[in-house]
């Protein structure tokens, strides 16, 4: 056994002064050490992200095996490798996934949340309406700033379902302050069912929503979903 492996699995538990029990020990307590040194930081691994899935608010757990890439359109910025090494994450970029209804844009943003758990990442997972919702909630409390500093401790946040639910004055001022303050010191993934064109039909004011898209699309990569729906091809399935 190296005593290198052992010092450098100590430096990660912040175990010190050991240096001298692993010079004096032979190779067989070596061993032992460094299996025990090992089973704590798996452990603390399996912990870890237990954790941050139990904070996520992921509604369930979907994974990308067996997923179907067939009819996705990746931009020229991100292929299938690069979206699900999550990079575009420690380059505080934002994924927008566009698509019709039923297509796999919220699997595949469940599956990016999870893979982000994995990696030690702060993750929220909201569908937006149930966020803007919340939004105003805390707003009409007077204590909405505590509530966004909350938000801000996340790397990543999923903003799932826009546009199937329209927002109030005060609801997309408010959700439009959400995405500004992430703007280069977040990553988010937006699903949607609607082309940027139709998105004034969900905020209601053009130019709060031509500022709103500006911001979330500066540094994003556009994954399209032109498909038929799953569900809906899986139903018929099942009836013949």
């Amino acid at each position: 056994m190296n005593n290198e492996a052992i010092k450098d699995i100590c430096k990660q538990l912040k175990i010190a002064y050991i240096d001298d029990l692993i010079e004096t020990s032979t190779t067989k307590q070596k061993e032992y050490i460094y299996e025990v040194l090992n089973a704590e930081i798996e452990g603390r691994k399996r912990a870890k992200l237990s954790k941050l899935l139990k904070t996520s608010n992921i509604p369930q757990i979907k994974t990308f095996e067996g997923y179907k890439f067939d009819e996705i359109i990746f931009p020229s910025t991100c292929n299938k490798e690069r979206l699900i090494s999550l990079e575009w994450i420690k380059n505080k970029e934002n994924i927008v996934l566009m698509g019709n209804v039923g297509t796999g844009k919220t699997h595949m943003a469940t599956a990016l949340s999870i893979e982000a758990c994995r990696k030690g990442l702060n993750v929220q997972f909201f569908r937006v309406s149930e966020l803007v919702e919340t939004l105003v909630y805390k707003y009409n409390q007077g204590n909405i700033r505590q509530f966004r500093n909350r938000l801000k401790k996340n790397e990543l946040l999923i903003l799932d379902e826009v546009g199937y639910v329209p927002f109030d004055k005060i609801g997309s001022e408010l959700l439009f302050n959400v995405i500004s303050e992430c703007y280069e010191k977040q990553s988010i993934i937006v699903t949607t069912n609607l082309e940027f064109g139709q998105w004034s039909s969900v905020f209601g004011d053009t130019k709060l929503t031509a500022a709103l898209i500006d911001r979330l699309v500066h540094h994003a990569s556009i994954v399209s979903f032109p498909g038929e729906s799953n569900r809906l091809a899986q139903a018929l399935t099942n009836q013949k």
